[in-house]
This record gives C-alpha cells, structure tokens and sequence, in this order.
C-alpha cells in the first residue's frame, strides 16, 4: 500500500474554500480531512474528534511542548492547531490527508513537512471578495474591512504555494482541485515511494 499525500488547503476567507473541500471529500474515498485541535469550548452540535478536538489550555500546552504539532495559533484567546499523530496514522494507512487552515499555519507546515502539497485558493479580485463577504450579511462592516485587509496581506503568500486555484466559477474551482489531487497521485515519485 501506498502512503498517503499531505495537501495544505488555504486562502482568505470568503474566497470558497469550505465549498470546494466539502464537494471534493463528498465524492473521493482516498481523502480526510484533518480534525483541528482547540481550547475554544464546543458550540451547539460539535463533537469531541469530528468537528475538533477539545482541549484544555495546559494540555493543549504541553502539547505544543512535546511539538506534536504540524502547526498551532492562539486566536482571540484560544488556541487552535494540527495534531500531527492522526494526520500521520492517516498517511500510513494510505489516505491522501487535506488540512483546511488559515495562512500563517500553512506557512508553518511548508517549513516543517516540505512535502505537503500546498494549495492556495485566491478571489478573482479583493472587489469580489468584498461583494462576497457582504453578500453573506452576518458581520459588521468593522469586521468585514478587517477581513479584507488581511486577505490583501494574506494574498501576497499565493507565490510560495504549489497551486493557485481562482475561485471565479465555484464548479471549475471544484474541478482543479480535482485535477490537483489527481496529478499528485499520479506522480512517480510517489507511486513508486
């Protein structure tokens, strides 16, 4: 059996990212997605292991202690990031493994696990991106202004990454990364690793 691939999944947000990977992982039995770690308390309806793992600050610290990490934050006061056992006990057993992240974690992975597929998703421009974040009416115009300042900063990463995946028909952004994880599976390299 083959090991699995590791792909890194980024980009603003607003710019589709969740949309593609959940049609993607709908229709590809060789794909999971990592479960996240954080020291936020469950919402409504999360579960333990599948939404995230729930943990508490100090082991959360101890693990970042032990680097057993991919990558790791604290957000408005918690801690979120990649439990790097499961993700590699995925690969093992021959799962190609997709981490959806923010920016700067990707960053931290592309220094740590140089072989993981790095895939950007971009807006077709910040005036889309823009038109999108206000269309979905859930955050204040401070937030949304916020948002688009760090997608402009966030937007110039796209040149370090394998891919770049412009999300300006939602079907054809599904299709490339698609095309992605089928070129990658057929790499020699890899096959034959």
């Amino acid at each position: 059996m083959n090991k699995g691939k590791l792909f890194v999944f980024t980009g603003p947000s607003g710019t589709g990212k969740g949309t593609i990977l959940k049609e993607v992982l709908a229709s590809d039995d060789r794909l999971r997605l990592s479960v996240s770690a954080t020291t936020r308390g469950p919402r409504e309806g999360e579960v333990n292991g599948v939404h995230y793992w729930f943990l508490k600050k100090e082991d959360f610290e101890a693990k970042i202690a032990q680097d057993a990490f991919l990558e790791h934050a604290c957000y408005v006061g918690n801690y979120y990031g990649t439990p790097e056992q499961p993700v590699n006990d995925q690969l093992a057993a021959g799962y190609d493994v997709v981490l959806e992240i923010e920016v700067q974690g990707a960053m931290q992975i592309h220094e740590k696990r140089p072989d993981a597929v790095m895939v950007f998703v971009a807006p077709p421009s910040l005036e889309e991106l823009s038109d999108r974040l206000h269309g979905r009416g859930t955050e204040s115009e401070k937030k949304i202004a916020a948002r688009l300042a760090t997608a402009e900063q966030e937007l110039k990463y796209a040149d370090r990454f394998d891919y770049v995946i412009v999300n300006d028909d939602l079907q054809e952004a599904i299709g490339d990364l698609r095309a992605i994880l089928r070129a990658e599976r057929c790499r020699v390299a890899h096959e034959l690793g």
